[in-house]
């Protein structure tokens, strides 16, 4: 069995029903309360707003996708990379690589010219679809990327040095086109998050695919009725696992091109949507909207929404604590996951564990996890060391990289390189990543345990915490302190908040300034390094 299978089945049961949505926020008037006043007012601008289709059209193109890519010489176990903003063709395209055989290589819509380039040629990849907010930055690299035979564009915009996706993409069959498939043929290539440098190719085959809408559904239970809101950026293991859900059960996902409270409260309300991924960011946004007046719930229709979780990084217990005061009938569940283990699931809180907030959980479904301290187990509670999973989403290697493979793949176990321990209940506790310990005057600190404890401020909006060479100490903690919008905080503030640590936990230096996260809602400590080390505190509030 592959992916593919389950869309098949789905149009049997469902073809004509609602498959996808794309919300696009921008696109309506402010003055407009709901989608519904907007379509019958404006029917033809709301059609830019809202845009949708069944699972028999999406079926249709991804077959017409298909077509399209064997047309140009696209065969089995090539590679075509997809370089769009979320959007209503993403999800047939991707289905339509798999359907030729071919491998479907997602990339991060925030990589530079280079960095494209790089991936095209890490993977492999002959042939390249992209969309509006890329042409700048693929058209230096048309003719410098000697395996791209076939570039696909996708948007309203002429595009002279590439085929354009809506005047070509009718002319080909609806039919499926006749390629056998198996779960252990290649199906996809990821690409790692990339904060150690240029990004490790993550290759994967159609049975991991598989695994991740089986989990998926069994952490989340979604059934027909359910309807998914999607936001983060499909080209992310993430976003896509946790849709996959949706594609088992044959259920709606909804597509929303913006992060604004008032635009996601909206979306809920209109699409009826009963489960919602966010990141923290996004959550914080939320209340912060709601504790301000911004957004009054009573507005919406929002009693359908049974389940909110977040996943893609640590999870600050204080905010979920937050977050269930003010929807005490939420569901909350955390996904741990990574790009190398076919994103989400493989350790996960669990719906019924919420007296556990703070924990990442237990291995998942069809998962199983242990806690390594060099060629040792750990086995006892509270005991630090890395984390390992193992299942069937592992990642069969990094693509021309043995090196690398050989050093997080060992014995079927992938070592994730966060550091982690178990309670006495068996639930698993992130501590940090293992790069990220700071190790002062002798003693491990961990930047996470740090981070969440600095988070407890009421005028702390986001914090992040790296480590800063010192000639005594070898390394102190210093804190980067985000405050909530429109409120003033100063670092003697912090200072006196964090008298509650351990003395040799609390920050030596301090700093109010942005944090920066990545797409995916990590913290880019990279960047915060290059910015911060090397620099007198001086210079540092200089150049705030």
């Amino acid at each position: 069995m592959t992916i593919i299978d389950f869309l098949e089945d789905n149009v049997k049961k469902y073809g004509e029903e609602e498959a996808l949505v794309e919300i696009n926020p921008q696109k309506k008037p402010e003055h407009y309360r709901t989608w519904r006043e907007f379509s019958l007012v404006e029917p033809g601008l709301a059609k830019e707003y809202r845009r949708s289709i069944t699972w028999n059209q999406f079926e249709i193109t991804s077959n017409k996708v298909a077509n399209l890519l064997l047309s140009k010489g696209i065969k089995k176990g090539d590679k075509v990379a997809i370089l769009l903003m979320n959007c209503l063709e993403w999800l047939p395209i991707y289905f339509g690589i798999l359907k030729t055989g071919a491998l479907a290589v997602p990339m991060n819509y925030r990589y530079t010219t280079d960095e494209i380039k790089y991936c095209l040629d890490l993977a492999d990849c002959s042939c390249l679809i992209f969309g509006d907010e890329f042409i700048g930055r693929v058209e230096p690299i048309a003719d410098h990327t000697p395996n791209v035979k076939t570039l696909i564009f996708v948007g309203d915009s002429e595009v002279p040095f590439a085929d354009i996706y809506k005047d070509i993409i009718d002319l080909y069959s609806e039919k499926k086109p006749n390629i056998k498939l198996d779960e252990n043929d290649e199906a996809a290539i990821y690409f790692s998050s990339g904060t150690t440098g240029f990004p490790k190719a993550i290759l994967h085959l159609h049975k991991a695919l598989v695994s991740s809408c089986r989990t998926e559904q069994n952490h989340h239970g979604q059934k027909h009725g359910d309807v998914f809101l999607c936001i983060p950026p499909l080209y992310h293991t993430g976003a896509k696992m946790h849709w996959f859900g949706s594609l088992l059960s044959g259920s709606k996902g909804v597509l929303l091109r913006g992060i604004k409270p008032e635009w996601i409260f909206e979306a809920v309300s209109d699409e009826n949507c009963s489960i919602v991924w966010l990141l923290v960011p996004w959550a914080q946004d939320i209340l912060d909207s709601i504790d301000r007046g911004d957004i009054k719930l009573e507005d919406y229709k929002l009693d359908q929404w049974r389940l909110m979780h977040i996943g893609a990084q640590p999870v600050p217990p204080s905010l979920v604590q937050r977050w269930l005061k003010v929807f005490p009938h939420h569901q909350y569940d955390t996904n741990y996951g990574l790009s190398e283990s076919i994103g989400p699931g493989c350790v996960h809180l669990g719906v019924e564990n919420v007296d556990h907030v703070g924990a990442i959980g237990k291995p998942g479904y069809l998962w199983e996890a242990k806690i390594m301290d060099g060629d040792k187990e750990v086995t006892e509670p509270e005991e630090v060391g890395e984390l390992c999973v193992k299942g069937p989403g592992v990642m069969i290697c990094y693509y021309k990289n043995k090196e690398a493979t050989d050093e997080v793949l060992k014995d079927g176990w992938l070592y994730t390189g966060d550091m982690a321990k178990r309670d006495k209940d068996g639930f698993i506790y992130l501590v940090d990543r293992k790069k990220d310990v700071i190790i002062t005057g002798g003693e491990n600190l961990y930047p996470v345990q740090i981070e969440d404890f600095i988070r407890k401020h009421d005028k702390v909006k986001d914090v992040a915490v790296i480590g800063l060479p010192d000639e005594r100490l070898g390394e102190i903690a210093f804190a980067i302190v985000e405050p909530k919008d429109g409120v003033k905080l100063t670092e003697e503030e912090i200072e006196k908040f964090t008298f509650d640590l351990p003395r040799y936990k609390r920050p030596r230096k301090i700093v109010i300034a942005s944090v920066p996260r990545n797409a995916t809602g990590k913290i880019e400590k990279p960047k915060l390094r290059e910015k911060y080390i090397g620099k007198s505190l001086v210079q540092i509030q200089i150049e705030k």
